[in-house]
């Protein structure tokens, strides 16, 4: 049995990687800064001192960072607390397992925010990185960090630019302000053209991707986009998603740009693809997937 560290396991993406990997026979180690009482997680105080006390008890072969911020908006007006969830506390992992376990490999949960508006589409992983926000900077730097350690301290890193994800559990983003919207009147307005475009990936399809990377990445510090490789819409998703609604719901765009928002998005996955990653999930039954859980959600209050 392998056993995992899992940091930031209480979130969006990590209350997926948790359950996946544990079905898979793994021995996760969970932990992130809230207070939770289960077996195998600890609450992280003092981050670099709990790390390192974990990691010197425990031999890891892995170690996924899903913690941090992932709010565009955020990093304006929280310019150092994002600082710090994104970039500082990647230092900080990778200083613990410098010092306590070499043979680690870690997993950094980066972001495609760092590519700002890309030249071209599909965006390689080689396109230069140009980011529009404080958020997009921090995920770079963190990015970099990963290559220091590898480069300098022999640390096996991989970092993971994740585009547009979503899904069931995720509380915030397009679909969920569309859910809460949709809610209170039929007319819908949101920012933008309706022309701006994502990569949606849905999140078993994430959790599917950073199985192929433990199974077959080479961990020597580089970048890898994980998304579906289709581009699409923000008009044309958001349609589909208010289908799902008895009333009928009218849309419209009111032309302004959120600062720190690109235009368009399309990944070349060429990289993901090499590591033997296929989309299960189409976009249209993500879609109904995550309606579906946000009703019931609703309904029960949670």
């Amino acid at each position: 049995m392998k056993n995992l560290l899992l940091i930031g396991s209480e979130g969006f993406i990590g209350k997926h990687l948790r359950k996946c990997f544990e079905d898979s026979n793994y021995n996760v180690i969970c932990c992130d800064v809230i207070s939770i009482q289960r077996g195998n997680y600890f609450q992280l105080v003092n981050t670099y001192s709990d790390l390192r006390m974990v990691l010197e008890q425990n031999k890891f072969e892995f170690c996924i960072n899903s913690a941090g911020s992932a709010n565009v908006q955020f990093s304006y007006s929280n310019h150092f607390n994002d600082f710090s969830l994104n970039t500082q506390l990647v230092f900080t992992i990778l200083s613990a397992i410098k010092d306590s376990s070499n043979n680690c490999k870690f997993i950094n949960f980066s972001s495609a925010a760092i590519y700002g508006n890309p030249i071209s589409l599909p965006i390689n992983e080689s396109q230069q990185a140009i980011p529009l926000s404080p958020y997009g900077w921090h995920k770079l730097y963190s990015e970099q960090i990963c290559k220091e350690f590898f480069i300098f301290f022999k640390v096996p890193t991989i970092s993971l630019r994740v585009f547009s994800a979503y899904g069931p559990g995720l509380r915030k983003q397009l679909f969920w302000d569309l859910y809460q919207k949709a809610n209170q009147s039929n007319s819908i307005e949101l920012f933008g053209t309706g022309q701006e475009s994502r990569d949606f990936i849905y999140i078993d399809d994430i959790v599917n991707a950073v199985e192929c990377v433990i199974n077959r990445a080479e961990f020597n510090g580089e970048c890898i986009n994980v998304a579906a490789g289709i581009e699409a819409p923000i008009s044309e998703v958001a349609n589909m998603f208010l289908g799902y609604f008895n009333d009928k719901k009218t849309l419209k765009f009111n032309g302004e740009v959120k600062v720190g928002d690109p235009m368009n998005w399309k990944a070349d996955i060429s990289k993901l693809k090499e590591l033997g990653f296929e989309q299960k999930t189409s976009l249209s039954q993500g879609i109904e997937n995550y309606y579906n859980w946000i009703l019931k959600n609703q309904e029960h209050g949670s």
